[in-house]
C-alpha cells in the first residue's frame, strides 16, 4: 500500500481537488458533469459539505491523490439523521484500501454528528463504484432508469444505502 494520510482539506488543496474531479469529469461516468469545474467548485464543495467533514488523501512529497466528503440529503431537518457522500481517488491509488480507509473516517465522523444512514447514488456505468460500496456494506436501494446521458450513452443512477 502506498504510504499516505488522510487529512482534513485546506484551501491550499483547491488546485489538486479541482484536478481529481475533472479527472472523472473527463474519463468516468463516477462524476456527471460533462464540462471541467472551474476553480470556484472547490468553494461549492466546501460550501455543502456538512459540518467540515471534508477530506483528503495525500501522498507525502507527492501531493493529495483523493478527496472525499459528507453532505446533507436534504437541506431540511426532517432528514438530519442522513447524509451523501461523495468521494474520488485517481487511477493508480485505487484497489489499495484508501477508499476504504477514508469511507471509516466520514463514517465515523457521520456517527459522531447523529447520522444514521449513508446514500450514495452511483452511475449505473461505474462498475468499480457500485462493486466498492457493495464491499463496505451497502445495499441498492433505488434505481432511476435512463436518467442520465454522457460520451452519448444513457445510464441509469442507482441508489445505495447503509445504516451506521
Amino acid at each position: 500500500m502506498t504510504d499516505c494520510i488522510i487529512r482534513k482539506v485546506e484551501d491550499s488543496d483547491r488546485r489538486s481537488v479541482v484536478e481529481i474531479f475533472n479527472y472523472f469529469v473527463e474519463h468516468s461516468f463516477a462524476a456527471y458533469p460533462d464540462k471541467k469545474a472551474g476553480d470556484g467548485f472547490f468553494e461549492i464543495l466546501k460550501g455543502i459539505c456538512r459540518s467540515g467533514v471534508f477530506y483528503v488523501i495525500e501522498v507525502p512529497g507527492s501531493g493529495v491523490i483523493g478527496f472525499g466528503l459528507l453532505r446533507s440529503h436534504q437541506p431540511t431537518e426532517a432528514f438530519n439523521r442522513s447524509s451523501e457522500l461523495t468521494y474520488f481517488i485517481l487511477p493508480g491509488y485505487n484497489r489499495q484500501g484508501w477508499g476504504t480507509r477514508l469511507l471509516k473516517v466520514i463514517e465515523d465522523d457521520a456517527r459522531s454528528l447523529g447520522i444514521e444512514t449513508l446514500l450514495a447514488n452511483i452511475s449505473s456505468l461505474n462498475d468499480q463504484s457500485l462493486s466498492f460500496h457493495a464491499k463496505n456494506g451497502f445495499v441498492e436501494c433505488g434505481r432511476f432508469k435512463h436518467i442520465g446521458r454522457k460520451f452519448g450513452q444513457d445510464f441509469d443512477v442507482i441508489w445505495m444505502q447503509k445504516f451506521l
